[in-house]
């Protein structure tokens, strides 16, 4: 076993937790590829909808049906803008709540650039303020690396 079960979640068995498990409700969320996608997008500084439309590479629908999920997530926000001589329209903002997402988007970076490596050289993060690699890491309150084996998932709702 890698990761420890405690509380509740020891003792579930085989019933499947569904919408009461964390992950599900935040897949549900955020869980498909268009979603992951624009949520990078905005990260990346990207905030007009025919930006992200192109940067992504998907239909307008299809961009305009994810952006309005992130939003009801509370994962991104509109704020209204207006090009002169133009109509108000719309961009696209992290909420506080998108922000948190940033390291689950850069530990599927890391993971793609060691595990699924496209042959057109090494992407990676590095700290502005001293150029040095950023990493994702597991780490508990009191400051210590935690390896998975040393982790405890646990849950006291009914499961």
């Amino acid at each position: 076993m890698v990761v420890q079960l405690g509380g509740r979640l020891a003792t579930r068995g085989d019933a499947p937790l569904g919408d009461r498990c964390p992950i599900d409700r935040t897949l549900q969320a955020v869980g498909n590829r268009t979603a992951l996608l624009l949520v990078r997008e905005v990260l990346y500084g990207a905030t007009r909808f025919e930006s992200l439309v192109k940067r992504v590479g998907v239909t307008d629908a299809v961009a305009s049906q994810r952006l309005k999920e992130l939003v009801a997530a509370g994962v991104l926000a509109k704020q209204p803008y207006r090009e002169p001589g133009q109509r108000t329209r719309h961009e696209y903002v992290l909420t506080p709540a998108g922000h948190e997402l940033a390291p689950v988007l850069l530990t599927l970076l890391e993971w793609g650039v060691r595990h699924r490596p496209d042959g057109r050289g090494r992407l990676g993060v590095t700290h502005a303020g001293c150029g040095a690699e950023v990493h994702v890491a597991l780490r508990c309150a009191a400051g210590h690396d935690v390896p998975e084996e040393q982790l405890l998932v646990t849950g006291d709702a009914a499961v």
